[in-house]
């Protein structure tokens, strides 16, 4: 894996577990956490994260 495809792993992992702390705390809907998901996935393209 290389220094880039690592920082967008990273980054979106980061990214996606404030999402699950916003939805624990009933800030933003399952729904919205799916939109979330995916808009991250396109950013990001994580090689591990996204399977």
């Amino acid at each position: 894996m290389s220094k880039e495809q690592f920082n967008s792993e990273k980054n979106y992992r980061v990214s996606l577990f404030i999402a699950k702390l916003m939805i624990s705390k009933k800030l933003i809907t399952d729904k919205e956490y799916s939109k979330i998901d995916r808009m991250l996935i396109e950013k990001y393209k994580p090689i591990i994260g996204s399977l």
